[in-house]
C-alpha cells in the first residue's frame, strides 16, 4: 500500500524529497507533521521533535548518516519555529 502511494507520487511528477517533504508522510494531501503539530499542544510538540532530534542524531553514524543529521536538524527548525519554544531555567 505504501509503495503504491509513493509510485503513484512520483507518477504525478511529486519529488520525494526524504528530509523536507517525504512522500510517504504526505498521503492525502496533508504531511503527518501538520497532524501531529495540530493534534498536541505546543509543549507536547516541543517534544516529539525534541524526541526526534535525539534519535536521528544518535543513530546518524550507525543507519543514515547524513541524512539522518539532516532530519534532526528539520525537526529542530519545526521546534524553534513552532514559536513557543521555553529554555529550561533553573528554580533557584
Amino acid at each position: 500500500m505504501l509503495l503504491n502511494t509513493i509510485d503513484q507520487a512520483v507518477e504525478q511528477g511529486q519529488q520525494d524529497d526524504p528530509v523536507n517533504h517525504p512522500v510517504h508522510y504526505a498521503t492525502g494531501g496533508i504531511e503527518t507533521i501538520d497532524i501531529i503539530r495540530a493534534k498536541l499542544t505546543t509543549d507536547e510538540f516541543v517534544g516529539f521533535c525534541k524526541g526526534n532530534v535525539l534519535k536521528y542524531v544518535t543513530r546518524a553514524s550507525l543507519k543514515g548518516g547524513e541524512e539522518d543529521l539532516r532530519k534532526a536538524a528539520k525537526y529542530l527548525e519545526f521546534a524553534v519555529g513552532n514559536g513557543h519554544f521555553h529554555p529550561v531555567t533553573e528554580e533557584t
